[in-house]
């Protein structure tokens, strides 16, 4: 194992999971943390931490990352000198049925990491950030960089995203442990999120049911498979940035992919043809997200590996395998 114990927060969710294998794969002791709300299905995370559970070197903890007591303790008593904070109430569309959810998980929840990373001497906080801080803004150049303006967010899931990200500046600039905040962009693969649109259209195609395409289908996102998400993450955790130093990356595919061309791709993995509704856009979301990579590139190497045509199908096949199993 490999020095002090790396807390995972989130380990139970989708990116978590696959985050926390990735890091027990390379000999790692890993401390996760969630609190298997019922945002989605809670058996899928309860498998996902069985997963988990059954590797050497991995302990999950059941509690709420809003729990400022709680986190300092468990960062502090165990040692903990690097914090991969990915726990959040995800989902532009719900962040506006139940706000409320946002301010304790995103806003309270990222106080209290930041408390006890102070309180514990952590050496590097990396925590998820979001696409969405960028608002609804043209496609241009080679995409969003990190240094262009996120000061027009258009739901309130954006807006606690980047809420996130000033307060880890003013924690870095106060206290001087480095931090990494990570924009994810439309993140899809095995052990996914039910209620993004790959997941949920897999359903109903499979059961011979109607998919409602909002935007009427003009929408595009740079969909990022999975294993290269954590190829950002691990990659980011072990190049720092200077004591006191705040740094934000775009984790992305640098490819957008139409809508409907990712749903002619997910028809194609599932071998059936899906019946279109066309809706109007809904409220919160972006018409389009385009990830600039260079930050990343420059620091890490990193360049996605996975195009959305093998990402999809990777993902039908461990989909089926899950949902008859």
């Amino acid at each position: 194992m490999m020095g002090s114990p790396i807390l995972v927060t989130g380990a139970a969710g989708f990116i978590g999971m696959h985050t926390a294998e990735r890091l027990l794969d390379r000999g790692e002791t890993v401390i996760g943390v969630d609190n298997f709300n019922d945002y989605y299905d809670p058996r899928l995370k309860a498998a996902r931490a069985a997963r988990l559970e059954r590797r050497p070197g991995f302990r999950m903890v059941r509690a709420d990352i809003a729990d400022s007591a709680a986190m300092k303790a468990l960062v502090v008593d165990n040692g903990v000198e690097r914090i991969v904070h990915l726990a959040a109430q995800a989902g532009v569309r719900y962040s506006i049925q139940n706000p409320f959810a946002y301010e304790r998980s995103n806003l309270a929840g990222h106080l209290s990491l930041l408390e006890a990373a102070r309180h514990g001497g952590v050496r590097h906080l990396v925590y998820a950030s979001s696409s969405s801080v960028y608002g609804d803004r043209p496609i241009s150049g080679d995409g969003f960089k990190e240094s262009d303006p996120a000061v027009a967010p258009v739901s309130l899931y954006a807006a606690t995203k980047r809420s996130c990200e000033l307060m880890s500046q003013s924690y870095a600039a106060l206290y001087g442990f480095p931090q990494s905040g990570l924009r994810f962009f439309t993140v899809y693969g095995p052990w996914g999120r039910p209620d993004m649109a790959y997941y949920s259209f897999s359903r109903k195609i499979a059961a011979g049911e109607p998919i409602e395409v909002y935007g009427e289908g003009r929408m595009s996102r740079d969909f990022t498979y999975i294993d290269d998400i954590v190829d950002g993450i691990v990659g980011v955790l072990d190049h720092p940035p200077a004591h006191g130093a705040h740094e934000i990356y775009n984790i992305g595919d640098n490819q957008p992919v139409g809508l409907m061309e990712m749903i002619s791709t997910l028809e194609g993995a599932l071998g059936v043809k899906a019946e279109k509704i066309m809706r109007p856009m809904q409220p919160g979301d972006v018409t389009s997200t385009y990830a600039d990579i260079d930050k990343l590139h420059a620091l890490t190497g990193y360049r996605p590996r996975y195009p959305l045509k093998a990402g999809l199908e990777r993902f039908v096949e461990w989909w089926r395998a899950f949902e008859t199993g």
